[in-house]
């Protein structure tokens, strides 16, 4: 398999994927209260936006590899 065909194939799954999730999430957990035998915890969500022209652009990047490839 060719390196070129193999990136434009990774770009466009994470173009697809870029696109349909719009961000990343994940959470976070920290004490909150920590009195010997009794700690209290939270949760906190965080949330990294991914702009759609981020994915659009992936997206097209990995078409026009596959395209360049097949020439």
């Amino acid at each position: 398999m060719k390196p070129a065909l193999f990136v434009g194939i990774l770009l466009i799954i994470v173009g697809v994927l870029s696109l349909a999730y719009q961000g990343i999430t994940y959470t976070t957990k920290e004490k909150a209260l920590d009195l010997g035998p009794l700690q209290i915890t939270t949760e906190t969500d965080h949330t990294i936006p991914l702009p759609p022209i981020l994915g659009a652009l992936a997206l097209a990047g990995g078409v026009v590899l596959l395209v360049a490839n097949k020439r």
